[in-house]
């Protein structure tokens, strides 16, 4: 079997659809900034994505603002406001916040002042979801966009964000929402591009590929691609257990991501367990891929209660639209092998 990709919480492939409008994009010559012929073609272009994402978002074309991707967005939303915060956030939300929100041995965060705190929609590691309440300062949807079903308009949220290449979008571009009427100070200044919250001429290859990726995204959502999505990762963690009676399966007693599986294997390093699946053909991971490719024990498994010992044994399986059946028994086969050695190593 060729290699199998399971690890689309970091990146999913690039959509068929983001493809053919990126490389139509590169043939328009104009700057969206420019008041010709060109330059409406551009900006006619832009215009169109930005409709695209906020359909998909359940949002207004007018508080799409695009930026650089999620931890731009997040920079945008949160420097200087001094919010609330908890230790099971991504990275990017963690360096502008206070991190004083408790966290469950469920994953979720108990959070008394909503206007003045962050919460994430999904966790990118457990797939953990939140129950996110009224009045919400800002949340991190980087997520939960494409795999469950949002509207920014009635979600009572005030700004949140997203990244293009979590749902088969290019990689480097992303967009933060704002409720109507709020606004955000430019962290870069200059020509006064995006209603002046972003200056720079416009990533307009990315931009394009970013609409259409959402727009097929939700056409997923929409024809249930996700509930058999939910049904394969449910397959694969039966056949885990069957291999493996110990290994914990995080958050599954609550709602999740349908396309998450974190396990905690006692004794087996996460680390371990990466590099053995690699060698045999399949892409998972150990938790983030944010951390500048290490591979290191899970903060949000500690900020849960897990012990740093447990927390070093955790292991991501995260799945896609084009994920087979046949993908998924062939990886629980070669993780059930290697896992038979792991024991019997301890015997």
């Amino acid at each position: 079997m060729a290699r199998v990709y399971l690890d689309w919480n970091a990146t999913a492939p690039l959509r068929p659809e983001a493809r053919t409008a990126m490389v139509a994009a590169m043939d328009i010559v104009g700057n969206p900034s420019s008041v010709h012929a060109e330059g409406r073609a551009a900006k006619g272009l832009m215009e169109r994505a930005r409709g695209q994402i906020a359909t998909a978002l359940g949002a207004q074309a007018a508080d799409i603002v695009f930026v650089s991707g999620s931890t731009e967005a997040a920079a945008l939303a949160l420097e200087g406001r001094g919010l609330h915060g908890a230790a099971i956030e991504h990275d990017a939300v963690r360096a502008w916040v206070t991190e004083d929100l408790a966290v469950g041995r469920d994953g979720l965060v108990t959070l008394d002042e909503p206007a003045a705190s962050t919460l994430q929609l999904a966790n990118s590691e457990t797939g953990i979801v939140q129950d996110l309440p009224q009045g919400l300062a800002v949340s991190d949807w980087t997520q939960g966009f494409g795999k469950l079903p949002l509207a920014f308009d009635w979600s009572g949220v005030e700004m949140a964000f997203v990244s293009a290449h979590k749902l088969g979008g290019p990689k480097g571009i992303g967009a933060l929402i704002l409720k109507r009427g709020l606004d955000v100070s430019a962290r870069i200044r200059g020509g006064g591009q995006e209603m002046g919250r972003r200056s720079g001429t416009e990533n307009l290859i990315g931009i394009a590929g970013f609409g259409a990726a959402a727009e097929a995204a939700i056409q997923d959502l929409e024809n249930g691609i996700w509930e058999k999505v939910e049904k394969l990762r449910n397959i694969l963690e039966k056949a885990l257990d069957h291999f493996a009676r110990e290994t914990i399966f995080v958050g599954k007693d609550g709602a999740r991501l349908p396309n998450t599986s974190m396990m905690l294997t006692p004794g087996w390093k996460g680390e371990t367990q990466v590099m053995q699946m690699d060698l045999a053909g399949f892409a998972v991971s150990a938790g983030s891929a944010c951390s500048s490719g290490k591979v290191k024990a899970s903060g949000v498994l500690r900020a849960m209660g897990y012990s740093e010992a447990e927390a070093a044994c955790a292991l991501r399986v995260s799945l896609g639209p084009t994920t087979t059946e046949a993908e998924v028994l062939a990886f629980a086969e070669a993780w059930g092998a290697a896992h038979d050695r792991f024991a019997e190593r301890g015997r």
